[in-house]
């Protein structure tokens, strides 16, 4: 089975076509060629995640897996959330920096990783499927690993960050996983009907 991924976030394409192998086939706009500039102005995940899919979808024809990810830090009100990836204009660092001056040295550093994914398979057939982890805020950037926040955000019952972990610990306990199970889920459920569509 094949699914197009609508990002073309290297970072999300390498963990997501990680998490799939052996499963589904990850086909990304990068492998394709696309070059299509999607503003993501929505107003919640679920928004921004239904956008991309459908966008790739009529581009490609295929059946698309869109997705966003925020996240929510309780001392920030939930910031930044739904504008995680555009917290500042000098991308990762520069969220990471900017977040980590709002928290200061304070001792409320709750968090949690949410990531909402819309599956399209047809004009009038869409899924929704979501995935969260709870953690916390580190005092400072920590590993070399993972991409986006994951330097500075402690899983809960762990001590390391998501860049300190082993990939393979991090995919199986990450809010892109969880959400990544649900729709194996789904496929298998629903696999007489899509073995044709997704194809």
């Amino acid at each position: 089975m094949k699914l197009l991924l609508a990002s073309r976030n290297e970072g999300k394409i390498r963990e997501i076509k990680t998490i799939t192998e052996g499963r589904i086939e990850i086909i990304s706009p990068l492998d394709l060629s696309l070059e299509v500039s999607i503003l993501e102005n929505g107003r919640s995940l679920k928004a921004n995640a239904i956008k991309k899919a459908l966008t790739y979808h009529k581009i490609a024809g295929m059946c698309t897996l869109g997705e966003d990810t925020g996240l929510e830090v309780d001392f920030l009100g939930g910031e930044p959330g739904v504008h995680s990836a555009r917290y500042t204009n000098y991308g990762d660092v520069g969220n990471r920096e900017k977040l980590l001056k709002k928290m200061g040295r304070g001792e409320e550093r709750t968090a949690r990783f949410r990531t909402v994914m819309a599956l399209v398979l047809g004009e009038d057939w869409v899924e929704f499927f979501e995935g969260t982890i709870e953690g916390k805020i580190a005092l400072e950037e920590k590993g070399n690993g993972g991409f986006g926040y994951d330097s500075i955000f402690i899983p809960a019952g762990y001590r390391e960050t998501f860049a300190e972990m082993d990939e393979a610990e991090k995919n199986r306990i990450s809010h892109r996983g969880k959400a990544l199970k649900k729709v194996f889920g789904f496929l298998e459920r629903e696999w007489e009907k899509l073995k044709d569509l997704c194809k």
